[in-house]
């Protein structure tokens, strides 16, 4: 195994993570042992983060004992993964407002010490205004006013100087527009807030979607 980013680890094309949780899959990942460690592997079919990296995503704000505000946590995938990468030492808040999908959350919670599940809907951080001050904050929130949503998380969240993420879905915004066209519109609402530092369409992988890295202004 190669380690691609600190706590990401690549093999034949493939990326990994190092299992906090060994014995337990999430998804029906397929597991590698290798030197006494179980390497899940991170499909980028299943998770937008890894179709970033498989993209090229050069920047990684992710760390060990990292503190991240996750919004869209859906039943845990990618969450999972970013679980695998802070360790112990951080901690990952998983927003998600499906009651549906906080069922399968919950059960991905139970095995990792890290992942704090929050039933709330993402329009209103007022709902889970006693989460901490995060390092990173990581949105996959389908919604029309996906960037408002952002901004709003990160004036409550952020630290000054801290990372956003997002995988902004285009068909969400605006159906009558190209993807093209709805990058294009995003990124001056961004930079209001953000410097962006990357920007990757998702293309093969998530059609129609596009993956920012932008820090706080």
């Amino acid at each position: 195994m190669n380690e691609k980013h600190p706590g990401v680890f690549e093999d034949g094309g493939r990326f990994y993570t190092v299992n906090l949780a060994p014995g337990n899959k999430v998804y029906g990942e397929d597991i590698v042992k290798e030197n006494g460690e179980e390497y899940r592997e991170w499909n980028p079919n299943r998770s937008k983060l890894s179709a970033a990296l498989k993209k090229g995503l050069s920047e990684l704000p992710i760390k060990k004992g990292s503190k991240v505000l996750y919004l869209g946590a859906a039943q845990g995938t990618t969450p999972s993964h970013v679980s695998d990468i802070i360790r112990k030492d951080g901690v990952v808040y998983c927003v998600e407002f499906s009651e549906r999908a906080m069922r399968d959350l919950l059960d991905v919670c139970e095995t990792r010490s890290n992942m704090v599940p929050v039933l709330a809907d993402a329009r209103k951080p007022n709902e889970y205004g006693w989460v901490e001050m995060v390092d990173v904050l990581y949105q996959d929130v389908a919604q029309p006013d996906q960037i408002k949503i952002l901004k709003r998380n990160a004036r409550s969240f952020l630290k000054s100087g801290g990372w956003v993420m997002i995988a902004v879905k285009a068909r969400a915004i605006d159906v009558t527009k190209e993807p093209g066209e709805i990058y294009k519109d995003i990124k001056p609402e961004l930079e209001e807030e953000f410097e962006i530092s990357e920007f990757i369409e998702l293309d093969p992988f998530e059609g129609d979607h596009c993956f920012i890295v932008a820090r706080k202004a």
